[in-house]
């Protein structure tokens, strides 16, 4: 049976796999050195909660992991949520738990008055479900400053 629960510490050797799987597929754009994905672990499951880890489990297995974080946008008057990662092992896409993990998160989040993410268009799965559970392409592109 599918559920979510909210990332551990001694869930670190089942989720970091996935996360390195996830940074060498085409869902991501650019490399990150592996420091940065032991960081952004450490950060989830640390108690500020600037940034939020879920495991995404069927039975008693993490089948997958999503990472969320909450901000505030001027042009919306209001909190939004980032939903940074989205992974689901292989076998287990196409089993609906991705439209599921977001319909869950969004279902605690009322305060939120919008929902964002990142998406490369090359990543045509993932397209497909983000339109069908309502998300937009914005004509914005995006500019970073990394320190």
């Amino acid at each position: 049976m599918f559920h979510i629960e909210k990332m551990q510490e001694s869930m670190r050797d089942k989720v970091l796999p996935m996360v390195q799987e996830f940074y060498h597929s085409d869902a991501v754009c650019h490399p990150v050195k592996s420091a940065v994905l032991e960081r952004t672990f450490e950060d989830a499951v640390s108690e500020d909660p600037v940034l939020e880890g879920y495991v995404l489990m069927e039975d008693e297995e993490i089948i997958g992991f999503g990472y969320t974080t909450i901000f505030y946008a001027c042009e919306v008057g209001g909190r939004c949520m980032m939903f940074e990662e989205l992974y689901l092992k292989k076998e287990t896409r196409g089993k609906g738990y991705g439209s599921r993990f977001f319909q869950e998160v969004m279902k605690q989040h009322p305060e939120v008055m919008r929902f964002r993410l990142e998406v490369t268009r090359s990543n045509e799965a993932a397209v497909r479900l983000y339109e069908r559970l309502g998300f937009a392409f914005l004509e914005y592109d995006q500019m970073v400053l990394d320190r």
